[in-house]
Parts: structure tokens; sequence; C-alpha cells
């Protein structure tokens, strides 16, 4: 499997909107997703990563941290560099930082169409299947404590 060169937390401008490309072109572009949904008012005070496979920019996540919780979200790989291992790559730092933040719990809202993934990386799905965006969506959580 081959494994991105790196992924980082954004500390940059320009960073940040690379991350928000990739956003627009799978969320907006790739599955229609309004452009007013997708860039929101969270985006301000989360914590965004990005990951690089072979010098390019490919895959993004946000953290957003709340009382001793955190929700993962906006997660996006280019489509040409999904099942090569990265979401899984990025899915770990973003959860990793999130322990080092003390959280209780970490919560998504995974699209029906990712759950498995979701599922094989420690979340568990409750609730039930809800619309989000026009796509179906669950809520997964992962207990840290």
């Amino acid at each position: 499997m081959a494994k991105p060169k790196t992924i980082r937390e954004i500390s940059s401008r320009g960073s940040l909107k690379t991350a928000f490309a990739i956003r627009l072109r799978v969320f907006v572009h790739e599955q229609g997703v309004p452009v007013h949904i997708e860039m929101d008012e969270e985006d301000g005070g989360a914590v965004h990563f990005l990951a690089r496979f072979g010098g390019h920019a490919v895959g993004t996540a946000r953290l957003v941290l709340k009382g001793g919780k955190a929700k993962i979200g906006r997660m996006a790989v280019l489509k040409s560099y999904r099942r090569k291992g990265i979401g899984k790559r990025l899915l770990r730092k973003v959860v990793g930082r999130a322990r080092r933040h003390k959280v209780d719990a970490i919560f998504l809202h995974a699209q029906v169409a990712v759950i498995d993934f979701y599922a094989k990386n420690g979340f568990r799905g409750i609730g039930r299947v809800f619309e989000e965006a026009g796509i179906p969506h669950r809520k997964m959580i992962l207990r840290v404590s």
C-alpha cells in the first residue's frame, strides 16, 4: 500500500486554501453539495489537515473540538488517489490529534457509502441514517475514555 509523504496540521493560509480547493472538488463538483453548506462557520475554529502524495496535495480533513468531544468532518481524498491508504492515514492523524486534546469521544457523520471504512477504523454507528446536504449519512462514534 502506497503512503503519502506527509499528513500535517495546516498552519498557513496557502495550505488552507489548498484544503478548501480539495473539498470543493470532491464535495461540490463531484457530489453536488451546495457551496454554502460545504463551507461553513465551523471552518474558522477547526483544526485542518492536509495529505500530500508524491508532492501533490490530495486529501484533507478537519477537526472541531468542543466541550470534551471532537467532531471529524470534511474528510476528502481526490478521486484518483483513493484506495491508496491515504484516507486511513489521514483519519489516524486526526484521531491522534483529538486524543491529545483529551476528549471523551470522537464522532463524525459518515456518508453511507463509506460507513465500512470508518467501522474498520474503530468507529461504531449510532442512530438512524439521515440526510445531510442531500446525501444519506449515519452518525458514528469512537469512544476514547
